[in-house]
């Protein structure tokens, strides 16, 4: 190995070239560089090694005994490092990397993905877990799940989800809730990242705030979901966070209100990248799986006859925009 190291990888390049085309001109034309560059890097290469390999002759270069050898084994060398650069090329392509907020890939996301992998057996997903907002042009993510109102410089924004906003709790609290004044005498428990006050629910109940009995804070919506099963309290929660909980009995919406919070879920690619048929593909699968839970989430998160849902606006499919939203760590 030591010996390798004083034999530079452009000049084993040109003589494998060189041997296996047969002339210099040829090699240079695969190489991409002058005739004279090819003749350097031989020489130079000739000189680290202490052997000649080739014969200068009228007709060309000729190889030497030494040479042919030689270049038989750096050919073999040569198409095992193709092969190696392929089989990264190939995982790469075959790989799906997806940028999403810890809460939404751990409570709806992860429980969903083996329906993809039998789907698309093929193809490998990485979930990059982060609420930083991810630079799609300069790095290996093919599509990222943003919470925001989709106006992402240089990004292709798909609505996936508008996001509503309700009251949610273990059954032993809901029990206790007879009407929305009741939650006067019952805990909040507060996520102190989140982007929708409490206040906006109350607005869209038609009805005046309430004080919440002092509960537990947290900084991440997950900690509040889960304390929140636990019956600490009542949470603001939303579609996606909340919607395994409330299918399987876990948590309750006790009013029926839901509320627009002028955010949603958005579907964000790269403008300068076409789409690939691996990121086409996720886009229908997780459309199709978005379906599913909200037609599940519309009979769980049900409340009392009469109780209603604020009137969406239609967000547009496709947003450009000179600004750039937050992103929530949910």
């Amino acid at each position: 190995m030591a010996m390798l190291n004083r034999v530079h990888l452009n000049g084993l390049r040109a003589v494998e070239t060189v041997a296996r085309l047969g002339s210099l001109s040829a090699a240079a034309g695969e190489l991409n560089v002058s005739v004279s560059a090819v003749s350097q890097q031989i020489n130079r290469t000739e000189k680290q090694l202490g052997r000649p390999l080739f014969e200068r002759t009228a007709s060309g270069l000729v190889l030497t005994e030494f040479g042919t050898a030689f270049t038989a084994r750096l050919g073999a060398g040569f198409r095992e490092l193709a092969q190696a650069v392929a089989m990264a090329d190939e995982a790469s392509q075959c790989t799906l990397v997806v940028s999403v907020a810890p809460a939404f890939a751990s409570k709806w996301l992860l429980p969903r993905l083996s329906r993809h992998f039998d789907r698309h057996p093929k193809v490998l997903l990485r979930i990059d877990a982060s609420v930083r907002i991810a630079d799609l042009d300069h790095s290996d993510i093919d599509i990222a799940i943003r919470l925001g109102d989709g106006k992402w410089p240089d990004a292709r924004a798909e609505l996936l989800l508008a996001q509503e906003v309700f009251p949610v709790c273990a059954p032993v609290i809901a029990n206790r809730l007879k009407s929305i004044d009741d939650l006067a005498s019952t805990c909040a428990i507060t996520d102190e990242r989140a982007m929708i006050p409490w206040e906006s629910w109350f607005k869209a109940a038609g009805v005046a705030p309430v004080t919440f009995l002092k509960g537990a804070r947290f900084t991440d919506p997950m900690l509040c979901l889960e304390s929140a099963i636990a019956g600490h309290g009542v949470m603001l929660g939303w579609q996606l966070l909340t919607a395994d909980a409330l299918a399987d009995g876990r948590l309750v919406a006790p009013f029926g209100v839901r509320a627009q919070s002028g955010l949603g879920y958005w579907l964000v690619t790269s403008a300068a990248k076409s789409e690939s048929r691996k990121i086409r593909d996720f886009k229908i699968w997780i459309r199709e799986e978005i379906a599913a839970t909200m037609a599940q989430f519309g009979a769980t998160a049900s409340g009392p006859a009469g109780a209603g849902t604020v009137e969406t606006t239609e967000a547009p499919v496709y947003v450009r925009s000179e600004f750039k939203s937050r992103q929530a760590g949910s």
